[in-house]
């Protein structure tokens, strides 16, 4: 993270970076840690945070349900917490929507079970980057232990999130490349444009990450 000499109070812009499993989320999360002043902040992945804390996780209807509403929880109060630090940008890496792609049974008993709806939802966040998942065969990779998607399961994770963000105003699709540079810079230049003038003098080049792509 680059330091930045700008003290004015920002406008805060909350934006999510999605995908399906695979897409490239951690690798181009790290690339924007390294790229970005401190006035982009960067939030944890709240699924990783429950299912890496010990949440339990298994293939059972009533235990999923109630993981993806222990996820949108967390999500919600990292992102209103994020908003006390004078942040330009709060990167979300998902937001409040992706649960409803990861629920079993209808959407629409989702966002009722967390006492929301989706258009409210949609509303929370300036933009939305989503980072598509690499076809079956086309280079998704197995290697993040939290992972537990097939490839072809997570390519039909990546169409629903894709179906669930489709009516945001400003969604941004980075398609999926076997160079995975070319995706990630396109993801960067998003992110670039949406922070303020004052803080896009700060933007350096990215390192190689030292990081699988993960998901």
């Amino acid at each position: 993270m680059r330091t930045c000499d700008c003290n004015e109070r920002h406008d805060r812009r909350r934006i999510v970076l999605t995908g399906g499993p695979g897409a490239g989320k951690t690798a181009v999360l790290e690339l924007i840690r390294q790229s970005f002043c401190a006035h982009v902040k960067v939030l944890p992945e709240s699924a990783g945070i429950i299912f890496g804390g010990g949440f339990p996780r298994s293939d059972g209807f009533e235990l999923r349900q109630a993981a993806q509403r222990a996820i949108f929880y967390v999500q919600r109060e990292l992102e209103i917490a994020a908003d006390v630090q004078n942040p330009a940008v709060v990167l979300c890496d998902r937001g409040t929507v992706d649960g409803a792609a990861y629920w079993p049974g209808e959407v629409a008993d989702f966002f009722l079970s967390v006492g929301t709806e989706l258009g409210e939802q949609l509303r929370r966040y300036h933009a939305v980057i989503h980072l598509r998942t690499p076809p079956v065969g086309g280079g998704y990779n197995h290697s993040n232990p939290l992972r537990v998607e097939t490839a072809e399961q997570a390519a039909a994770i990546d169409a629903r999130i894709a179906r669930m963000w489709e009516r945001h105003p400003r969604r941004f699709v980075v398609e999926a490349s076997t160079d995975f540079f070319t995706k990630a810079a396109q993801s960067l230049e998003i992110l670039r444009n949406e922070t303020p003038e004052c803080c896009q003098h700060h933007i350096g080049p990215p390192l190689e990450p030292e990081v699988d792509e993960g998901d």
